[in-house]
């Protein structure tokens, strides 16, 4: 690593430690050049020289974040892949469970709420707006504080929902102040909330989860964390809608492609054996063996033969398997209750008082052959808990399983039996594995060299789209810098005009000069007595301008107004254009601005009848 890098790592862990905005997931050539943007409008050539400017300047935080955090989104980006949401995957959603049950969509990476609104038109299209309301919810999260406000208002101007076709925008928008509102009565239906998808717990029980172009900027291995956390987070029948570069997901265990195209992708249900990948040297294969394996995990406690809860420190009951639940009567709707408000809590046995000795003791407890009258049968059970601690030994809650030793005989004769049957499917299934370990190796490097590329192609197609993000936004600020200067020249513009008109209505000669004694302004009234035109005057120097009006007695009167003074009027003979003679009076005023005080002078010229 170089000096560079080791110099771009410690701010990062800086601004982590100072701010809880965790970076080191992103990619690095990204956020190099956010950063270094930065730096260069602050004339900072060095990342550890801007770190110090950080710790001196804690506002400047707002203002990196601001830059790293690219807030690229629109209404019904891609429209060809929102169609095929909104006839397919929706409609597939909505159907389910006869129609009744509640639908919650997951938006993350939302910015500033454009498309979890065009979430929200798709569903209400296919629900309508009654079933939408009473039905869907729609958690839009994003790190980015001040544009989860934005989104959070849904005003937008007329620009950014061009996007929007014309029927939805009449039905869905209504104009306020200038720009156009999503509507209040949808509007209660999409909740906007802070939401950090590198440390942050996932949200439960999605049945749509849209994450598009939000991957893109982590590196490989966060990107796989974020994935198993969607995996998570999604039912066994949700979907996932990822950006148009992102195809990751096509090549993990816990997704399968719906339509590769459009980047819609269907859970996979981990807890269904799988074959056995052969074992690859690369770490990349490495983790995705480790996140399958979390992910067996998880289905086996869900289906433990062994009745399992798991209750949190502040006595709720976060998790019950599927035998804890049968075993127990617990109802789904029971999971994240009191332990103290249900029966459990006391039958078969007092467990309150068992937990807190095992938090006291620190140690697991058993409790064994408690009686348990199941119904007209009498049962015992060994009672265990579990502390649960994570890996900086903080306590987090306690695991109890409950063992029917009754049954145990019974079920060791079943297990042994069930062994044997696995050893004569191991020596079956070890004879097929030799069969295919030779055409397994003679692929394994064909498919090595491909799966290299394959990686090197993706990382440059998410690189390209990071880039035109980052292009979009700055052309985005472009424009608005070009709207401000476009206002300000219509402005001069009609500033010059109403200066020239005012000049042009005076019937006496007016010419302004500057310091250089250089003609500024030369009006109508001027021309009439002199003969020359403004264009043939202005830039030129006063004095050696050739007309009838004798200069050089000016030089001193100009010089004391330009000095601050005041110069008595004078009168002056003078030829006019049409060479008669003439008397003349010339008044000096000092042309002075707040800013910058006497910048010049005017002379009125006007003939004496």
């Amino acid at each position: 690593m170089s000096e560079r890098d080791e110099d771009l790592e410690t701010l990062l862990a800086f601004i982590r430690d100072e701010r809880a905005f965790d970076f080191t997931g992103y990619k690095r050539p990204s956020l190099e050049r956010r950063i270094t943007r930065r730096m260069q409008d602050l004339r900072i050539d060095s990342f550890a020289g801007y770190r110090e400017f950080l710790e001196r300047n804690q506002d400047e935080f707002a203002q990196l974040f601001d830059t790293i955090l690219i807030n690229v989104t629109s209404f019904f980006r891609d429209p060809a892949a929102w169609q095929y949401i909104q006839s397919e995957v929706v409609q597939s959603i909505a159907d389910r469970d006869g129609g009744h049950d509640p639908i919650r969509v997951w938006t993350t990476g939302c910015s500033t709420g454009e498309e979890a609104y065009t979430v929200a038109m798709v569903f209400a299209e296919v629900l309508g707006e009654h079933a939408f309301k009473r039905r869907v919810k729609i958690y839009a999260t994003d790190v980015d504080d001040s544009a989860l406000t934005i989104g959070r208002t849904a005003a937008y101007t007329e620009q950014q929902i061009a996007a929007v076709p014309p029927e939805l925008r009449e039905k869905y928008f209504e104009p306020v102040n200038g720009s156009y509102a999503f509507r209040g009565d949808l509007r209660r239906s999409v909740i906007f909330g802070r939401h950090d998808l590198v440390k942050d717990p996932p949200i439960s029980r999605i049945d749509f989860l849209v994450s598009r172009n939000t991957l893109m900027y982590f590196d490989s291995a966060t990107q796989r964390r974020v994935l198993s956390a969607f995996h998570f987070a999604l039912r066994p029948e949700g979907y996932l809608f990822l950006g148009k570069s992102e195809v990751l997901a096509a090549r993990t265990g816990y997704f399968t492609p719906v339509d590769l195209k459009r980047r819609v992708f269907a859970k996979v249900d981990t807890s269904v054996p799988r074959e056995r990948p052969s074992p690859e040297s690369d770490d990349a294969a490495r983790d995705l063996q480790q996140q399958a394996d979390q992910g067996i995990r998880e289905a086996g406690f869900e289906v433990a033969p062994v009745a399992q809860i798991v209750v949190d420190l502040s006595g709720r009951v976060v998790a019950a398997n599927v035998q804890g639940r049968m075993q127990f009567g617990l109802a789904q709707q029971d999971v994240g209750m009191l332990l103290q408000d249900l029966e459990l809590s006391y039958r078969p046995l007092e467990l309150r008082s068992r937990i807190e000795q095992a938090y006291t003791e620190g140690q697991a407890l058993s409790v064994r052959d408690v009686e348990w009258q199941a119904g007209n049968e009498t049962r015992y059970l060994d009672i265990h808990l579990h502390p649960l601690t994570d890996a900086t030994g903080e306590r987090l809650g306690v695991a109890i399983a409950f063992f029917d030793v009754t049954r145990y005989r019974r079920l060791q004769e079943i297990l042994d039996a069930s062994k044997r049957e696995a050893e004569v499917a191991h020596e079956e299934l070890q004879s097929t594995v030799e069969e295919l370990e030779t055409t397994n190796e003679e692929l394994q490097s064909t498919n090595e060299e491909l799966e290299t590329t394959n990686e090197e192609l993706q990382s440059t197609n998410e690189e390209l789209e990071t880039m035109n993000e980052e292009l979009q936004s700055t052309n985005e600020e472009l424009e608005t810098m070009n709207d401000e200067l476009q206002l300000r020249a219509d402005e001069l513009t009609t500033a010059n005009a109403f200066l020239d008109g005012v000049l042009g209505s005076l019937s006496s000669g007016v010419v302004v000069i500057d310091k250089e004694l250089k003609v500024e302004a030369w009006n109508g009234g001027s021309y009439e007595l002199w003969g020359l035109r403004a264009d043939e005057t202005v830039g030129r120097h006063l004095l050696n301008l050739d007309i009838g009006l004798p200069l050089e007695p000016l030089r001193k009167p100009i010089r004391v107004v330009l000095a601050g003074g005041a110069a008595e009027p004078l009168r002056l003979e003078a030829l006019n254009r049409r060479g008669r003679q003439i008397e003349v009076a010339v008044r000096l005023n000092p042309l002075t601005t707040t800013a910058h005080g006497v910048i010049g002078v005017v002379l009125m010229v006007e003939p004496i009848a």
